[in-house]
């Protein structure tokens, strides 16, 4: 029987859609699990959605909506996305299924039976969008989230907790004799120290809540988030439902997640699972962020990129192929758009898509479709040499989950095989017959390359190297070879091939950025670039409103903060707004008419209600409010004599 691997993703909030950020901690996860398979694994990833929770219950209720309802149109934007992106998950729980309430109630169970959970009062300062307490327990002042600065509330109520104090030296115990389970090193350190510093009992149940899962043996409290979310990587293999699925793959080999929610993997999982008398996971690996303009990626700052669009844009092969080889897995990465173009054009175009396109074309021109038998040619040995190093070095960086440099080794091979075709010239050398074997030689050792190129890439590219597989006169699938085995042969010698259509065309910037700004707009309701108020009288009036319409506009005094163009964007300038209680993101129109410098520390009026929309791949969250003179429309900003505090609202 093989050997098992289990691989979780986080689960995602269904608050909102789908982001990068989680995109790619499931192509990261897929291609683990991609590259396990075809190691002789037994693989099972796991996806889940979160959907309980006060977050949750809010965004339902300000939409309208149910929370069901809103868990249920969310979760189906993740199974969309999740087969747009080539996602082959095993196993997806959504905290709603009654399988997964089995297994909360279990742990509960087992935990409270072994003396770790007890009925007790909680009063603090509680931040809705992280779900978690600040240390501040002062209730006349109120204090910004530890994790996202936003403004928590003041929360009182009866709660049961969890005796996190009493793990402390169990969990360090932890840390010490499993060295990897916190990854990468530098997070381990910065757990241990959080740990060191000092565990409170843990709050793990709302009685105020309703939208979540009944205790047990207490119905009027529900379970709090991470209790109940956290339970789901055992539910997603039978924790209780299926026993034998359960002691197949449990305890999980790696939860996949992002730094920011490391701690409550590395800290009260472990300790819950203790608790409960079950093995904790092998390890936890918390990656870094993907950053605009160096700063995180956030909803709440409107710079999250809509995943849906740049697979509209870009097509999934490229965007997996960008997020894998750009970012250093478990560092911070900025993204661009430009690096992602560079990427398409000089990677997959150029080196790759060449090397393909050209060898098919000699192969049928010089052979007749047919793959060669070798011959010798100059550098064939050291092109075997370079294919078997690259294979090697590139399983023990996949080994490490280090994408980037695995990537990398295998455009060495990509580009010492273009290298040796231009030393060869086989287009000279199919002028004399004489050099016959050496033309097959060099025919053989491009096709052989590319067979074992598409092999190592299947994990990062599948749809791209099916049709490789294909091209290559091969049957079956790339991804039944085991990587274990792959090694130099001579398989395709008498293969027909089968060639086909270019696999990576060029990218012109400018025709990606109107696609970008065509996908944008094709997912949200069509909105004028700007509120403009007419001073020439030129314009009619628009029809007439009541004073419950003009109040359900939201404008709030804002500060400009940064100022920038929008390369590719004539018209738009990108603008982070200080509201008082939150930082925002707006797209302006207004980059004809104003200078960004000019902008910084301007009060300015921005619509804050309006719902966001993407330009430019970017998300403009709010609107600013000019006027407009002239017959050329100039967009003239509304600003204020007085000095109006951050936040005060238009009436």
């Amino acid at each position: 029987m093989s050997k098992t691997f289990y691989i979780t993703t986080p689960l995602y909030y269904v608050n909102a859609p789908p982001h990068l950020g989680g995109s790619y901690t499931t192509i990261v996860a897929d291609t683990i699990a991609r590259y396990k398979r075809m190691m002789g694994f037994d693989v099972k990833l796991f996806c889940g959605t979160d959907e309980h929770g006060q977050k949750i219950e809010r965004s339902a209720k300000a939409q309208g909506l149910e929370p069901k309802a809103l868990a249920d149109r969310v979760y189906g934007q993740y199974v969309d996305l999740w087969k747009r992106l080539g996602i082959e998950y095993d196993e997806f729980i959504r905290t709603t299924e009654s399988r997964h309430h089995v297994s909360v109630s279990e742990l509960y169970r087992r935990a409270k039976a072994a003396g770790y959970i007890y009925k007790g009062e909680y009063a603090g300062w509680y931040c809705v969008s992280d779900e978690a307490y600040a240390p501040e327990t002062d209730p006349t002042t109120p204090v910004p989230c530890p994790d996202c600065g936003r403004l928590t509330e003041w929360f009182k109520e009866e709660s049961y907790f969890f005796k996190l104090s009493a793990f402390e030296d169990r969990l360090l115990k932890l840390y010490d004799t499993n060295p990897d389970f916190i990854r990468p090193e530098s997070r381990k350190n910065e757990i241990a120290s959080f740990v060191r510093g000092g565990l409170r009992d843990l709050s793990i149940s709302r009685a105020t809540l309703k939208w979540g899962i009944p205790l047990p043996d207490d119905p009027s409290h529900v379970f709090y988030v991470w209790f109940d979310a956290l339970t789901a990587y055992m539910s997603g293999v039978g924790f209780k439902t299926d026993e034998a699925k359960f002691d197949r793959y449990w305890p999980a080999d790696v939860h996949l997640v992002g730094k920011d929610i490391l701690r409550f993997h590395s800290v009260y999982w472990p300790a819950f699972l203790m608790a409960a008398g079950v093995e904790p996971p092998k390890s936890v690996f918390g990656h870094g962020w993907w950053l605009i303009n160096e700063e995180k990626m956030s909803k709440s700052r409107g710079n999250v990129l809509d995943p849906n669009v740049l697979v509209d844009t870009f097509g999934s092969e490229l965007l997996r192929y960008y997020l894998l080889r750009e970012m250093v897995f478990g560092q911070d990465c900025n993204f661009s758009f430009d690096a992602m173009i560079q990427r398409s054009n000089s990677d997959l175009a150029n080196d790759l898509g060449n090397l393909l396109s050209r060898t098919m074309a000699m192969i049928t021109k010089y052979r007749g479709g047919v793959v060669p038998a070798t011959g010798e040619a100059k550098g064939d040995e050291e092109v075997r040499q370079t294919a078997a190093r690259v294979i090697n070095s590139y399983r023990a960086h996949f080994d490490e989950f280090n994408f980037s440099r695995g990537l990398e080794n295998v455009w060495e091979l990509i580009s010492r095989v273009n290298k040796y075709i231009v030393e060869n010239e086989p287009w000279a050398l199919a002028e004399k017959p004489a050099e016959a074997s050496r033309l097959d030689s060099v025919l053989f050792h491009a096709a052989e390359s590319l067979r074992i190129i598409a092999v190592l890439l299947a994990p990062v590219l599948p749809e791209s190297t099916t049709t490789m597989w294909h091209q290559l006169g091969l049957d079956g699938k790339v991804t039944a070879l085991d990587l274990n085995d792959l090694r130099w042969s001579n398989v395709l010698s008498g293969k027909t091939i089968r060639g086909g259509t270019s696999l990576f065309p060029r990218l012109d910037p400018k025709e990606v950025f109107k696609k970008m700004d065509a996908a944008s707009e094709a997912k949200l309701p069509a909105a004028p670039a700007e509120p403009v108020a007419d001073l020439g009288g030129a314009l009619p009036l628009a029809p007439t409103i009541t004073i419950d319409d003009f109040s359900k506009i939201d404008l709030r005094v804002a500060t400009v903060l940064e100022a920038e163009r929008i390369k590719g964007a004539d018209k738009l300038l990108r603008l982070v707004v200080d509201l008082g209680f939150e930082k925002r993101q707006i797209l302006a129109g207004i980059a004809k008419y104003y200078e960004p410098e000019t902008l910084i520390g301007r009060k300015v009026v921005i619509v804050a209600n309006l719902q966001p929309r993407k330009m430019r791949g970017l998300e403009s969250n709010g609107m600013i409010v000019a006027a407009s003179i002239g017959s050329e429309d100039r967009a003239v900003l509304t600003g204020f004599s007085e000095d109006i505090a951050n936040g005060a609202r238009l009436k």
